[in-house]
């Protein structure tokens, strides 16, 4: 445990149309309406929380945001799911409800991922049998096809 930290509490993503970015997030992931946060009496943040208490998703409209984040095409977080069988169940999940996704891409050893872009464009990674972990270094070289290959040593001087 990093100075006491224990867990992410969530993730806050800015949106343009907080009624549809939530009903979306509610329909992909199960998620619970857990708090709302108005000004003047208007809501203008709205926490989603899984039913377990996993992992939650904040969002705010962008209008509203310190500065008008835009996040189109930016994996900002991942979520790691069980397995690369979770992935695809995921994948057939967002076919029923005509969500787009890039499908999952298996990567043999280095793991498996699914991309899928919310309404805002913020591209939500689900992550299955990635291969980086605590304790141990591992660099990632992606060449112009997105194939990768694997280095020891950091090349950032730190």
């Amino acid at each position: 445990m990093a100075l006491g930290v224990v867990r992410i509490r969530h993730v806050k993503l800015p949106v343009t149309d907080l009624r549809r970015s939530v009903a979306w997030y509610r329909s992909l992931l199960d998620l619970e309406v857990a708090a709302e946060f108005a000004e003047q009496g208007t809501v203008r943040g709205v926490q989603l929380s899984a039913a377990d208490g996993g992992f939650a998703i904040a969002l705010r409209e962008r209008a509203f945001c310190a500065s008008t984040p835009d996040l189109d095409g930016f994996d900002a977080f991942a979520l790691e799911v069980e397995s690369v069988a979770a992935l695809h169940e995921l994948a057939a999940r967002c076919e029923r409800l005509a969500i787009a996704c890039g499908g999952v891409q298996d990567r043999g050893e280095y793991g498996a991922n699914l991309d899928i872009p919310d309404p805002d464009g913020t591209v939500l990674r689900f992550l299955a049998g990635n291969v980086i972990g605590p304790g141990a270094f591992l660099g990632v070289d992606l060449d112009g096809e997105g194939r990768p290959s694997i280095y020891a040593e950091p090349k950032l001087p730190v």
